[in-house]
């Protein structure tokens, strides 16, 4: 409905019944051109443009996909939001944003989606459990995991490579002649965290290399905590590598804070490559996710997945590339 014109004004004056306004609108039995015409030139006539919630009434279906996001303090998912936003416009859908506070999806976050009839669901950076995937199923409702895994769990999952990821990363800092380094973690249940360590770690051990490792929280604040922590201990390493950038700049003004040079008395990386690492304040070196090509893996996916619902799974990992810049 626009402008309070709804479709029976539109049938009333392109003289068919309003059954018919909704066929050459949202599909159903087949109408013949001469009248599909005339109840266009009828809703351009009053400035009709068809509810996307009349739409779901007839067809069950909308063009709606659910976006649930958590980490709205990290600059990477505004981004990803964005992103996704972009593309889904330009093929005619909308997003339906939801924010939930909790590490897993909550039953009211997937009755919202429910309610709105959502065509399909990304989860960026949350969990969900077996029930709330039975519900998406028993729905046909794709669903894709956006930038994280679940452990034993099979899923439409799409990111970025972080294992071989974290190891350039520790073979970039050995060959920069770092030895003794930090490891600044996310939360410690995500799996980009486990897999960025890992990956890490490996490279070390492999050079008989250790590191210490910290847990915080994937926000600026927890970056810089952590970093004042270090620091007030007073054993500053050779690198800091940092599981997302928004920690690795807070990570960066408590050094600054205290008059600890970067990268002369050490190093910091990141990982994500969000736009404030490239500001020249920072100019933090960091690995940069292939946003824009998980994206469109995500939308291809998608929508195969509404024209045909099968359900089916996969592990999409995509490798991005080492941004260097003055940290290091």
């Amino acid at each position: 409905m626009s402008n309070g014109i709804n479709a029976k004004d539109v049938a009333k004056l392109a003289g068919v019944s309003q059954p018919t306004v909704s066929r050459v609108f949202f599909g159903g039995a087949s109408v013949s051109e001469k009248t599909r015409k005339k109840v266009l030139a009828a809703a351009e006539e009053l400035g009709y443009s068809p509810n996307e919630f009349a739409r779901s009434l007839i067809t069950n279906k909308t063009r709606i996909i659910g976006l649930v996001m958590k980490g709205v303090k990290n600059p990477f998912y505004p981004q990803v939001l964005k992103e996704f936003t972009s593309h889904f416009k330009k093929l005619g859908y909308s997003i339906l944003f939801v924010h939930t506070s909790n590490d897993e999806i909550q039953k009211e976050d997937v009755e919202t989606l429910l309610k709105y009839n959502v065509a399909g669901v990304i989860i960026t950076d949350a969990t969900l459990s077996l029930k709330v995937t039975e519900d998406f199923k028993k729905n046909k409702i794709p669903l894709v995991l956006f930038n994280r895994k679940v452990e034993g769990q099979n899923f439409f999952t799409v990111g970025t490579n972080n294992l071989a990821a974290s190891r350039k990363i520790a073979e970039y800092l050995i060959q920069k002649g770092c030895s003794d380094m930090v490891y600044i973690s996310g939360e410690r249940n995500t799996s980009t965290s486990i897999e960025r360590e890992k990956g890490f770690s490996e490279v070390l051990e492999k050079h008989q290399l250790g590191y210490q490792q910290y847990d915080s929280d994937f926000s600026y604040e927890g970056g810089y905590k952590t970093a004042k922590k270090i620091i007030q201990k007073g054993e500053i390493p050779s690198a800091f590598f940092v599981a997302n950038d928004i920690m690795a700049l807070g990570v960066l003004d408590a050094l600054r804070e205290n008059n600890i040079l970067v990268p002369a008395e050490t190093k910091v990386v990141g990982f994500d490559n969000i736009d404030m690492a490239g500001w020249p304040l920072y100019s933090l070196t960091t690995w940069e996710q292939p946003i824009s090509e998980m994206v469109e893996k995500t939308v291809k996916y998608v929508l195969a997945e509404i024209d045909e619902y099968t359900g089916m799974t996969e592990n999409i990992e995509i490798k991005g590339q080492l941004i260097e810049r003055k940290t290091t």
